[in-house]
């Protein structure tokens, strides 16, 4: 073999393991998991809750308003939530959001207080690089918000430096539940149910 010919195979074994790297580092990582669904449920209320899980759907009309109240765009027509009561007591509402963030999904968890504000958020899965998750201190700012102007990357809410587009999924899906509750709770009690 020519010093030619060992070149020319020198090069061509040089691309492929450079398009082999590239492949690789093309395809995506899986999710980071930090808690399923049954361990986030077991943690969102006091022990001894009682979880009543409720499939509702929603009318176009309904989703329409869950839509101009939220100011967020949105396909869900089914929404499930997890109701959680202590002595028959409605102590909150456990809703689950999966979206996409960049790229890559995000899951959480909003629990929505019976007064209708967001008790506190939790992050299940996260699929992006993790420079671009959320630390704890910044979700917390979300607790106690109500469905306003000010739960807003542009008012109350600061914020993430490099991590825009996490901040505003985060915002935007606890807009879209807390507007979809609302809707839900603006429901007329059907005569002879207990109140929700």
């Amino acid at each position: 073999m020519g010093v030619t010919s060992r070149l020319a195979a020198t090069h061509v074994r040089r691309n492929l393991f450079l398009a082999s790297i590239t492949l690789l580092l093309a395809l995506p990582l899986p999710a980071k998991t930090f808690m399923t669904q049954q361990q986030a449920l077991d943690s969102a209320f006091s022990k001894g809750a009682a979880l009543e899980r409720q499939s509702i759907f929603l009318s176009p009309d309904e989703a329409r308003a869950a839509k101009s109240a939220s100011g967020v765009e949105f396909e869900d027509g089914l929404v499930v939530r997890y109701v959680g009561r202590v002595g028959g007591a409605i102590v909150g509402y456990v809703y689950f959001d999966a979206h996409r963030v960049r790229t890559l999904p995000e899951t959480l968890m909003i629990v929505v207080r019976s007064d209708g504000a967001i008790d506190r958020i939790e992050i299940l899965s996260f699929s992006e690089p993790e420079d671009y998750l959320p630390k704890p201190r910044w979700i917390d700012q979300l607790d106690g918000k109500k469905l306003d102007a000010e739960l807003s990357l542009k008012r109350s809410i600061r914020p993430i430096s490099g991590a825009t587009l996490s901040g505003r999924a985060i915002v935007n899906a606890s807009r879209k539940i807390l507007a979809i509750h609302g809707v839900v709770q603006a429901r007329p009690v059907p005569k002879g149910k207990p109140a929700r």
